[in-house]
């Protein structure tokens, strides 16, 4: 496959394609969520503000080798399936929605380019999270220390059951308070990023995976307090929920008391690390994963779009006649000119013709159609 593209071409390709965005970004989705998804699990544990003391743990990696060795090898993973089923047409929307008003905004709008990436990420963010919010109470709830829940569907079902359909949107604010802000640096900053490492805006995976990692974690570190904030509200953890004598946290402004009551100031930071070391990864997957489906289907729909678009083959035996009618004429021209002098010089009528017709088919050859010139020939001695 050819990947030296130019800047027009690479960003023209896909632009007016939503079908090649949707499922770019939905196999980005699905493979940056389940690729680093033992790590999100660890992240967690982590921002919990009660832990157990079988799950207070002191970095990333002694919490993933407990999880193992303690609670089994596929402990980590619980709760991948909640996230297969909202990231995909999550990740659809965002993408989708992200190229199209980055397109609209600088090219009809005309809006300065890093003010039209930070509003499209803040837009979509509002679709996607509004798709992924309830996977991620699902999600969450699964990954905390002693879940009483085992499938993703039991888990569903049992908080649709006691705490009704507004459990799934508990953290919906939260989310976006935290996530607009993610997004928008997130999204000119990778914008950022290309411009200093892929001036030409090639396709370029070295670039992308750069550009990805440097915005994940410049994102992340930046909106950690919300996060944990986040996690709080979506896992109404109940070792911290007794230890500030409340029954339920409902809203941020709560949940960054309680945070701030239980944890201090340090509370905000809690999982930092186990953040970034997740975003950094993810979102450089992520963005790998997507500009490579983003170039592989629009450069296939662009070849196939040109192999159907050009003009048939002009048919060989038209082009044969035609060829032979010009050269035959040439030879039957140094034809009358050979028999004249023949008939002076005493030769045969016969060998005049031969003569005639190999001038011709060499004269024909000389400008590069040897292969119709060779059948010029036969013809003229017939």
């Amino acid at each position: 496959m050819d990947f030296n593209m130019n800047f027009e071409d690479y960003e023209s390709l896909p632009t007016s394609n939503v079908t090649t965005h949707m499922t770019a970004g939905a196999i980005a989705g699905i493979m940056e969520h389940c690729v680093m998804y033992p790590l999100d699990s660890v992240k967690t544990r982590m921002q919990s503000l009660s832990p157990s003391p079988n799950a207070a743990y002191r970095g990333v990696g002694e919490a993933l080798y407990r999880m193992v060795t303690q609670e089994g090898l596929l402990r980590p993973v619980r709760g991948m399936c909640a996230v297969v089923t909202g990231a995909g047409p999550a990740h659809a929307l965002y993408f989708s929605t992200y190229e199209y008003l980055k397109e609209f905004l600088t090219t009809k709008m005309s809006l300065h380019p890093q003010l039209a990436y930070g509003a499209s990420g803040c837009v979509s963010t509002l679709i996607h999270d509004a798709v992924m919010n309830p996977a991620e109470v699902v999600k969450q709830r699964l990954q905390m220390y002693a879940s009483p829940y085992k499938t993703c569907l039991e888990c569903t079902s049992r908080i649709y059951k006691k705490e009704g359909m507004r459990a799934f949107y508990r953290s919906y604010t939260t989310q976006l308070t935290m996530n607009v802000p993610f997004q928008s640096v997130h999204f000119m900053m990778y914008e950022f990023m290309q411009g200093v490492t892929n001036e030409s805006r090639t396709y370029s995976p070295i670039a992308h995976v750069c550009s990805g990692a440097v915005a994940g974690a410049t994102a992340a570190a930046v909106t950690t307090p919300l996060d944990v904030c986040k996690t709080l509200l979506n896992t109404q953890e109940e070792r911290a929920l007794s230890s500030a004598h409340q029954e339920r946290v409902t809203g941020l402004v709560q949940a960054a008391r309680t945070v701030y009551r239980l944890g201090g100031i340090r509370g905000y930071f809690q999982g930092l690390r186990a953040r970034v070391l997740y975003q950094v990864p993810s979102t450089a997957i992520c963005w790998t994963t997507y500009e490579f489906f983003k170039y592989s289907m629009s450069k296939w729909k662009s070849e196939n779009s040109e192999n159907s678009s050009s003009p048939p083959n002009p048919p060989v035996q038209s082009n044969l006649l035609s060829s032979g009618s010009r050269w035959e004429g040439i030879g039957n021209e140094r034809l009358g000119e050979r028999t004249s002098a023949d008939q002076q010089g005493g030769r045969s009528c016969s060998s005049s013709v031969v003569s005639g017709g190999v001038y011709g088919a060499l004269a024909f050859n000389s400008v590069g159609e040897g292969k119709v010139a060779l059948m010029e020939a036969p013809m003229s001695h017939r």
